[in-house]
């Protein structure tokens, strides 16, 4: 596999610059790479989850219909180190682990409530859309 050095064109011998980049249009935006993180289906949903509640692994699977454990493991692994969600284990038997959003993940969950509300409200909208567009593709 490639290392993202060498995706940007990046010789063995140059190092990546440590200057903070803040513009989400450009490539190496901390920003930018945040939000490719946010918003991915299963991050976004996850970030709405939990922005109704904290939530066990197995509790939080079950309200992301169709996610895979290995999906959102590695999705709130993602979320955990964007400073999204924290993750608390309780030394109990069995151990019990709990996720929660941080201060930034709800500021982010009420943003993707707000975009959810609008596309829910807009279903009938869309859904007559895409039903126009495939049929023009389709004569």
């Amino acid at each position: 596999m490639r290392s993202a050095r060498y995706d940007r064109g990046m010789t063995d011998q140059e190092t990546p610059s440590n200057e903070l980049v803040t513009s989400v249009f450009a490539r190496d935006c901390t920003s930018r790479a945040a939000l490719e993180d946010v918003s991915t289906k299963w991050s976004s949903l996850a970030l709405l989850a939990l922005g109704e509640g904290d939530f066990r692994f197995n509790a939080l699977r079950r309200k992301v219909e169709g996610v895979s454990e290995k999906m959102l493991s590695q999705t709130l692994q993602t979320l955990e180190r964007d400073g999204m969600v924290t993750r608390e284990v309780h030394s109990t038997i069995p151990p019990r682990v709990e996720y929660s959003l941080t201060a930034l993940g709800t500021l982010v969950a009420e943003n993707l409530r707000t975009l959810a509300d609008l596309l829910e409200a807009s279903a009938p909208d869309i859904g007559t859309s895409r039903a126009v567009y495939d049929e023009a593709r389709s004569a």
